[in-house]
């Protein structure tokens, strides 16, 4: 996933994997559940199911087609159209999840990733924590670096500015080892299926409240 247009397939064939969703469907949820995409409009959905469809990862049928036999619509009106992940998609989605390179936990990447946790398998979640992690401290070596050399040179404003950045990082970086350590005991007990996990990422409730959004633009 090196582009946002690859992002955003990864999102709706994962959505399309807990059940069929027609366009308007497959809207909200990007909007509700991954925070990411709250500004994206129907001009870029569109042409990526179409993409989808054109490789076969995804089928379109009418929204009554399953359940009442051939939809027939009202006049003046277009049948909806549901789409459906193939057992092709499917394959290919999970081909998806198993990655745990670069692309899996940079910034904006990481936030959908994180979405679909509680349907990756445990090591693979790890890698990609111990990834983003990792990440991030090199990140915030950078900053402090920048910000011995500089200090003298910033006003007041902008140096509280630059400990907030650090401060958002160091924040992540120690949800992230929290999780990290979660994960290696055994004791996230993650409900099946869902991007919906998404608010408690399958993790101990107790813990949920105080966890940094992953996609944080402050952190990041």
């Amino acid at each position: 996933m090196s582009r946002r247009s690859d992002v955003l397939e990864f999102a709706v064939l994962g959505l399309l994997r807990e059940s069929p969703m027609h366009g308007y469907e497959l809207r909200k949820r990007l909007n509700s559940s991954l925070g990411v995409f709250r500004a994206f409009s129907y001009g870029s959905l569109y042409p990526c199911l179409k993409t989808l469809v054109a490789q076969g990862w995804l089928t379109e049928e009418t929204a009554s087609a399953s359940q009442d036999g051939p939809a027939v619509p009202l006049a003046g009106r277009r049948a909806k159209i549901v789409y459906r992940l193939t057992a092709e998609g499917k394959e290919h989605f999970e081909e998806l999840l198993a990655q745990t390179g670069p692309e899996a936990w940079e910034d904006e990447h990481f936030g959908v990733r994180f979405a679909f946790f509680g349907q990756t398998s445990r090591d693979v979640r790890v890698r990609v924590l111990e990834g983003r992690r990792s990440r991030l401290e090199e990140r915030l070596d950078k900053m402090r670096t920048s910000l011995a050399r500089t200090r003298e040179r910033l006003d007041d404003y902008t140096l509280e500015l630059q400990r907030h950045g650090m401060e958002s990082v160091e924040r992540e970086v120690r949800w992230l080892t929290e999780l990290i350590e979660s994960e290696r005991a055994g004791r996230d007990e993650r409900p099946s299926g869902a991007a919906g996990s998404q608010e408690t990422g399958g993790l101990p409730r107790d813990r949920d409240s105080t966890r940094p959004d992953p996609s944080d633009d402050t952190a990041n």
